[in-house]
């Protein structure tokens, strides 16, 4: 008996044990006295058992519920479960919007969700627009008319626009916008060294230009941080240009050559086929002469005499210094 009495303790004690753990899971009873201390009116029913029916930790709700009411903020419990639904960040909300007041900056809960919901760190940017943030510019190259490269580093200080955070483009935009200008201020520079005696001249005109348009930020200032020479660039394309200009020269002289070679090798052929058509024909002198001695039509006198003449034109020609045909024998 005394056992079953031990075993029947044990399970009712851990019944009601765990009766006690869901009872204060599903009513936070710590939640609600702290929230009541703090000076937070809350429902213990309506409000903190309805978040969990609803699947929102009480402790995410009330926490920055004190927190807000003790900065002198009072937000409803209901606002903040409506922005915890739907995905955002309470904490962070909450932190901005007391930075927010202690700094005199007008945001409102409304913006300060939108923002949040935006995908910016709204605390991050209450804190940007209370103090400035510096934005160093990665070194940025561009040519002079001079020719010669040349580099700059910018750091950019920008404050967060509260209103503009909506919408508003982000630091990437500010960083191209800041180097296109940088790029084209020393491209209308008609030496580097001009560059290089002013650079503050870079900033005036990049400021002038009104970069932040459209964007989360408000640009404060641009200050070259540093200017260095780079390459000739100027000289380098004319080096380039003349070794271009040098191999097209070249290709034209092959080609110009090759074509020479081609016309000499045509020439030689023709040359050689009409030697090919005397020699065939000298070839044909022997014949000729044998059929016209068997014809009759050339007699043995008629044959001397025709020698005769050839070595008396053959003498000629040496004495006038031509050189002799070889005769047909």
């Amino acid at each position: 008996m005394e056992q079953l009495f031990t075993a029947g303790s044990l399970m009712v004690i851990g019944l009601v044990l765990l009766g006690l753990i869901t009872f204060l899971y599903f009513v936070p009873l710590g939640l609600w006295v702290t929230a009541y201390f703090s000076g937070v009116k809350l429902k213990l029913m309506r409000d903190l058992v309805g978040m969990r029916l609803r699947k929102v930790p009480p402790a995410q709700i009330v926490k920055p519920l004190i927190t807000a009411h003790k900065a002198g903020i009072y937000l409803d419990p209901p606002q903040l479960e409506a922005h915890y639904l739907a995905g955002g960040h309470i904490q962070s909300v909450v932190n901005a919007l007391i930075s927010a007041d202690k700094a005199s900056i007008d945001l409102t809960f409304e913006r300060a969700t939108a923002i949040d919901l935006a995908g910016r760190d709204v605390f991050e940017a209450v804190q940007v627009s209370v103090n400035p943030k510096v934005i160093e510019t990665p070194a940025v190259s561009a040519v002079a008319k001079d020719g010669i490269q040349v580099k700059a580093i910018a750091r950019v200080t920008v404050r967060a626009n509260i209103e503009r955070l909506v919408g508003g483009a982000g630091e990437e935009t500010i960083m191209a916008r800041v180097g296109e200008g940088i790029v084209s201020t020393i491209g209308s520079a008609e030496s580097h060294k001009a560059v290089l005696e002013n650079p503050d001249s870079i900033s005036k005109v990049v400021l002038a230009k009104g970069l932040d348009s459209g964007t989360a930020f408000d640009i404060l200032s641009i200050d070259i941080a540093d200017v260095d020479v780079g390459e000739n660039i100027g000289a380098k394309l004319q080096t380039d240009q003349a070794e271009a200009d040098l191999k097209v020269a070249r290709a034209k002289a092959e080609e110009r050559r090759a074509a020479a070679v081609a016309r000499e090798q045509e020439m030689r052929a023709a040359v050689e086929e009409q030697r090919a058509r005397v020699v065939e024909a000298e070839a044909e002198v022997p014949r000729a002469m044998a059929e016209a001695f068997r014809s009759g039509r050339l007699g043995v006198m008629d044959y001397y005499t025709m020698k005769n003449i050839e070595a008396d034109t053959s003498m000629r020609r040496s004495i006038g210094g031509d050189e002799p045909s070889s005769s047909t024998e």
